[in-house]
Protein backbone atom coordinates (compact mmCIF):
# COMPACT_ATOMS: atom_id res chain seq x y z
CA UNK A 1 0.00 0.00 0.00
CA UNK A 2 1.21 3.28 -0.58
CA UNK A 3 0.50 6.66 1.19
CA UNK A 4 -1.63 9.30 -0.29
CA UNK A 5 -3.31 12.23 1.38
CA UNK A 6 -5.74 11.35 3.39
CA UNK A 7 -9.51 13.70 2.38
CA UNK A 8 -12.07 13.50 5.19
CA UNK A 9 -16.06 13.41 4.42
CA UNK A 10 -18.46 13.93 6.56
CA UNK A 11 -21.82 12.35 6.41
CA UNK A 12 -24.89 10.35 8.29
CA UNK A 13 -24.43 6.59 8.59
CA UNK A 14 -27.83 5.34 9.15
CA UNK A 15 -28.31 1.67 11.02
CA UNK A 16 -31.37 -0.35 11.57
CA UNK A 17 -31.59 -2.17 14.14
CA UNK A 18 -34.88 -5.05 13.41
CA UNK A 19 -35.15 -6.20 17.13
CA UNK A 20 -35.84 -2.53 18.70
CA UNK A 21 -37.63 -1.29 15.05
CA UNK A 22 -35.98 1.42 15.09
CA UNK A 23 -32.84 3.52 13.08
CA UNK A 24 -29.57 4.87 15.06
CA UNK A 25 -28.48 7.84 13.37
CA UNK A 26 -24.69 8.91 13.37
CA UNK A 27 -22.49 11.62 12.38
CA UNK A 28 -19.75 10.75 10.77
CA UNK A 29 -16.17 11.41 9.55
CA UNK A 30 -14.48 9.00 7.20
CA UNK A 31 -11.37 9.23 4.60
CA UNK A 32 -11.15 7.69 1.34
CA UNK A 33 -9.01 4.67 2.74
CA UNK A 34 -11.47 3.94 5.16
CA UNK A 35 -14.02 4.01 2.45
CA UNK A 36 -11.79 1.16 0.57
CA UNK A 37 -11.35 -0.84 3.25
CA UNK A 38 -15.07 -0.91 4.03
CA UNK A 39 -16.13 -1.87 0.66
CA UNK A 40 -13.60 -4.92 0.96
CA UNK A 41 -15.11 -6.08 3.50
CA UNK A 42 -18.55 -5.22 2.24
CA UNK A 43 -17.75 -7.66 -0.62
CA UNK A 44 -16.04 -10.39 1.78
CA UNK A 45 -19.75 -10.60 4.15
CA UNK A 46 -21.80 -10.61 0.78
CA UNK A 47 -19.17 -13.70 -0.11
CA UNK A 48 -19.72 -15.30 3.57
CA UNK A 49 -23.76 -14.91 3.46
CA UNK A 50 -23.96 -16.28 -0.06
CA UNK A 51 -21.74 -19.36 0.60
CA UNK A 52 -23.83 -19.77 4.10
CA UNK A 53 -26.88 -19.74 2.26
CA UNK A 54 -25.86 -22.02 -0.53
CA UNK A 55 -24.84 -24.75 2.08
CA UNK A 56 -28.22 -24.19 4.16
CA UNK A 57 -30.05 -25.28 1.00
CA UNK A 58 -27.59 -27.79 0.05
CA UNK A 59 -28.44 -29.17 3.82
CA UNK A 60 -32.03 -29.07 3.76
CA UNK A 61 -33.05 -30.18 0.53
CA UNK A 62 -30.78 -33.78 0.47
CA UNK A 63 -30.21 -34.39 4.12
CA UNK A 64 -32.88 -36.67 5.30
CA UNK A 65 -31.75 -38.78 8.05
CA UNK A 66 -30.76 -42.57 6.63
CA UNK A 67 -32.68 -44.08 9.32
CA UNK A 68 -35.83 -42.40 7.87
CA UNK A 69 -35.61 -42.78 4.87
CA UNK A 70 -34.92 -47.00 5.54
CA UNK A 71 -38.57 -46.63 7.57
CA UNK A 72 -40.46 -44.58 4.59
CA UNK A 73 -41.03 -47.66 2.43
CA UNK A 74 -42.68 -49.46 4.73
CA UNK A 75 -45.19 -46.57 5.73
CA UNK A 76 -45.61 -46.78 1.97
CA UNK A 77 -46.30 -50.80 2.40
CA UNK A 78 -48.74 -50.30 4.94
CA UNK A 79 -50.36 -47.64 3.34
CA UNK A 80 -51.16 -49.88 -0.49
CA UNK A 81 -52.47 -52.79 1.84
CA UNK A 82 -55.13 -50.63 3.57
CA UNK A 83 -56.31 -48.85 0.48
CA UNK A 84 -56.40 -52.40 -1.26
CA UNK A 85 -58.74 -52.23 1.98
CA UNK A 86 -61.10 -49.38 0.85
CA UNK A 87 -59.70 -47.53 4.03
CA UNK A 88 -58.93 -43.71 3.31
CA UNK A 89 -57.61 -42.77 6.39
CA UNK A 90 -54.69 -43.98 8.53
CA UNK A 91 -53.57 -42.94 12.37
CA UNK A 92 -49.59 -42.39 13.48
CA UNK A 93 -51.21 -45.06 16.26
CA UNK A 94 -52.45 -47.25 13.67
CA UNK A 95 -48.87 -47.16 11.24
CA UNK A 96 -47.07 -47.98 14.49
CA UNK A 97 -49.00 -50.88 15.29
CA UNK A 98 -48.35 -52.24 11.86
CA UNK A 99 -44.90 -51.45 11.34
CA UNK A 100 -43.77 -51.87 15.01
CA UNK A 101 -42.62 -48.30 15.50
CA UNK A 102 -43.08 -45.70 17.74
CA UNK A 103 -45.83 -43.25 16.91
CA UNK A 104 -44.29 -39.75 17.69
CA UNK A 105 -41.18 -41.38 15.22
CA UNK A 106 -44.02 -41.79 12.28
CA UNK A 107 -44.75 -38.55 12.52
CA UNK A 108 -40.87 -36.84 13.29
CA UNK A 109 -40.47 -39.08 9.70
CA UNK A 110 -43.28 -37.79 7.49
CA UNK A 111 -43.19 -34.45 8.87
CA UNK A 112 -39.86 -34.66 7.11
CA UNK A 113 -41.41 -35.41 4.05
CA UNK A 114 -44.12 -32.36 4.86
CA UNK A 115 -47.04 -34.60 5.23
CA UNK A 116 -49.06 -33.05 7.63
CA UNK A 117 -51.84 -35.31 9.58
CA UNK A 118 -55.66 -34.09 11.05
CA UNK A 119 -56.40 -34.11 14.36
CA UNK A 120 -58.19 -37.47 15.33
CA UNK A 121 -58.85 -38.38 11.85
CA UNK A 122 -54.95 -38.86 11.07
CA UNK A 123 -53.49 -38.77 7.31
CA UNK A 124 -55.31 -39.07 3.92
CA UNK A 125 -54.25 -42.63 2.56
CA UNK A 126 -53.91 -41.28 -0.80
CA UNK A 127 -52.51 -38.14 -0.08
CA UNK A 128 -50.12 -40.28 1.92
CA UNK A 129 -49.33 -42.75 -1.04
CA UNK A 130 -48.42 -39.66 -3.49
CA UNK A 131 -46.17 -38.08 -1.37
CA UNK A 132 -44.36 -40.78 -0.62
CA UNK A 133 -44.11 -42.22 -3.81
CA UNK A 134 -42.88 -39.22 -5.57
CA UNK A 135 -40.03 -38.69 -2.82
CA UNK A 136 -39.22 -41.92 -2.81
CA UNK A 137 -38.38 -42.08 -6.40
CA UNK A 138 -40.92 -44.97 -7.43
CA UNK A 139 -43.37 -42.74 -9.59
CA UNK A 140 -40.42 -41.97 -11.85
CA UNK A 141 -38.85 -45.07 -13.95
CA UNK A 142 -35.22 -46.00 -13.61
CA UNK A 143 -33.80 -47.82 -15.96
CA UNK A 144 -30.76 -50.13 -14.80
CA UNK A 145 -27.98 -53.10 -15.77
CA UNK A 146 -27.79 -56.18 -14.10
CA UNK A 147 -24.17 -58.00 -13.96
CA UNK A 148 -24.12 -61.16 -12.86
CA UNK A 149 -27.23 -63.60 -14.82
CA UNK A 150 -26.57 -66.45 -11.79
CA UNK A 151 -29.07 -67.77 -9.19
CA UNK A 152 -29.48 -64.09 -7.06
CA UNK A 153 -29.19 -62.13 -10.43
CA UNK A 154 -32.24 -64.53 -12.28
CA UNK A 155 -33.97 -64.26 -8.96
CA UNK A 156 -33.95 -60.31 -9.68
CA UNK A 157 -34.64 -60.27 -13.06
CA UNK A 158 -38.11 -62.79 -12.04
CA UNK A 159 -39.24 -60.38 -9.43
CA UNK A 160 -41.76 -57.76 -11.09
CA UNK A 161 -42.13 -56.04 -7.71
CA UNK A 162 -39.39 -54.00 -8.89
CA UNK A 163 -41.25 -52.29 -11.58
CA UNK A 164 -43.79 -50.83 -8.89
CA UNK A 165 -40.57 -49.54 -6.99
CA UNK A 166 -39.48 -47.48 -10.42
CA UNK A 167 -36.49 -49.95 -11.17
CA UNK A 168 -37.03 -51.35 -14.44
CA UNK A 169 -33.94 -54.01 -15.46
CA UNK A 170 -33.68 -53.19 -19.43
CA UNK A 171 -30.46 -55.99 -19.67
CA UNK A 172 -28.41 -58.07 -18.08
CA UNK A 173 -24.85 -59.18 -18.79
CA UNK A 174 -22.77 -62.22 -17.75
CA UNK A 175 -19.75 -64.50 -19.24
CA UNK A 176 -21.70 -67.85 -19.02
CA UNK A 177 -22.60 -69.08 -22.29
CA UNK A 178 -24.95 -71.13 -20.42
CA UNK A 179 -27.32 -67.83 -19.69
CA UNK A 180 -25.82 -65.75 -22.61
CA UNK A 181 -28.17 -65.14 -25.74
CA UNK A 182 -31.24 -66.21 -23.48
CA UNK A 183 -33.66 -64.11 -21.58
CA UNK A 184 -34.91 -64.28 -18.19
CA UNK A 185 -38.50 -62.71 -17.58
CA UNK A 186 -37.95 -61.50 -21.00
CA UNK A 187 -34.89 -59.50 -20.70
CA UNK A 188 -32.19 -60.32 -22.64
CA UNK A 189 -28.62 -61.69 -21.31
CA UNK A 190 -25.50 -60.42 -23.48
CA UNK A 191 -22.24 -61.15 -22.67
CA UNK A 192 -20.47 -58.56 -21.20
CA UNK A 193 -18.07 -57.58 -23.61
CA UNK A 194 -21.38 -56.08 -25.36
CA UNK A 195 -21.90 -53.66 -22.19
CA UNK A 196 -20.60 -50.20 -24.38
CA UNK A 197 -23.06 -51.02 -27.04
CA UNK A 198 -25.81 -50.87 -24.89
CA UNK A 199 -24.81 -48.38 -22.40
CA UNK A 200 -25.13 -46.10 -25.75
CA UNK A 201 -28.65 -47.56 -26.37
CA UNK A 202 -30.14 -47.35 -23.17
CA UNK A 203 -28.36 -44.76 -21.89
CA UNK A 204 -28.29 -46.69 -17.86
CA UNK A 205 -27.00 -44.76 -14.97
CA UNK A 206 -27.67 -48.35 -12.13
CA UNK A 207 -26.22 -50.95 -12.08
CA UNK A 208 -27.25 -53.84 -9.82
CA UNK A 209 -23.97 -56.34 -8.94
CA UNK A 210 -24.90 -59.90 -8.66
CA UNK A 211 -21.53 -61.42 -9.20
CA UNK A 212 -19.49 -63.23 -7.31
CA UNK A 213 -17.13 -62.06 -4.27
CA UNK A 214 -14.29 -63.00 -6.22
CA UNK A 215 -15.14 -60.32 -9.57
CA UNK A 216 -17.21 -58.22 -7.61
CA UNK A 217 -14.36 -55.33 -7.30
CA UNK A 218 -13.22 -56.09 -10.81
CA UNK A 219 -16.76 -55.93 -12.38
CA UNK A 220 -17.39 -52.06 -10.31
CA UNK A 221 -14.49 -50.58 -11.72
CA UNK A 222 -15.75 -51.05 -14.98
CA UNK A 223 -19.44 -50.40 -14.56
CA UNK A 224 -17.36 -46.80 -13.52
CA UNK A 225 -15.82 -46.82 -16.75
CA UNK A 226 -18.80 -47.61 -18.49
CA UNK A 227 -20.37 -45.05 -17.02
CA UNK A 228 -22.61 -46.32 -14.20
CA UNK A 229 -23.18 -43.49 -11.79
CA UNK A 230 -24.93 -46.19 -9.13
CA UNK A 231 -24.24 -49.31 -7.95
CA UNK A 232 -26.83 -51.65 -5.87
CA UNK A 233 -24.31 -54.14 -4.51
CA UNK A 234 -25.72 -57.63 -3.31
CA UNK A 235 -21.84 -59.17 -3.11
CA UNK A 236 -20.49 -59.26 0.29
CA UNK A 237 -17.64 -57.28 -0.82
CA UNK A 238 -17.86 -53.77 0.42
CA UNK A 239 -16.72 -52.57 -2.99
CA UNK A 240 -14.17 -49.57 -3.64
CA UNK A 241 -15.86 -47.17 -6.24
CA UNK A 242 -14.32 -43.01 -6.50
CA UNK A 243 -17.05 -40.27 -4.20
CA UNK A 244 -19.18 -39.41 -6.68
CA UNK A 245 -20.38 -42.85 -7.37
CA UNK A 246 -23.19 -44.05 -5.24
CA UNK A 247 -23.21 -47.02 -3.58
CA UNK A 248 -26.08 -49.01 -2.54
CA UNK A 249 -24.85 -52.36 0.30
CA UNK A 250 -27.56 -55.23 0.77
CA UNK A 251 -25.50 -58.43 1.83
CA UNK A 252 -28.01 -60.89 2.14
CA UNK A 253 -25.07 -62.62 4.96
CA UNK A 254 -24.38 -59.48 6.52
CA UNK A 255 -28.21 -60.05 7.38
CA UNK A 256 -28.40 -63.30 8.06
CA UNK A 257 -25.45 -62.99 10.46
CA UNK A 258 -27.52 -60.29 12.34
CA UNK A 259 -30.32 -62.50 12.88
CA UNK A 260 -28.15 -65.84 13.39
CA UNK A 261 -26.63 -63.28 16.39
CA UNK A 262 -30.46 -62.05 17.41
CA UNK A 263 -31.59 -65.85 17.64
CA UNK A 264 -28.53 -66.56 19.80
CA UNK A 265 -29.03 -63.94 22.25
CA UNK A 266 -32.72 -64.85 22.63
CA UNK A 267 -31.56 -68.22 23.48
CA UNK A 268 -29.92 -67.66 25.97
Amino acid sequence: LYSAPTVFLHGILCIYVRRYNLFVVFAIQISWNDIIWLNLLRYIYCAHVELSMENILKTYSCKVPEPTLRRLPWYLSVCRLLKARGETYVSSTRLSKETSIVASQIAKDLSCVNIVGRTRVGYEIDNLLAVLESFLGFTTSHKAFLFGAGRLGAALLNDTGLKQFGLEVVAAFDNNPKVVGHSISGIPVYHISEIGAKMRRHNVKIGILTVPIDNAQEVADKMVVWGIKAIWNFTPLRIRVPQDIVVQNTSLYAHLSLMFNRLDGCAE
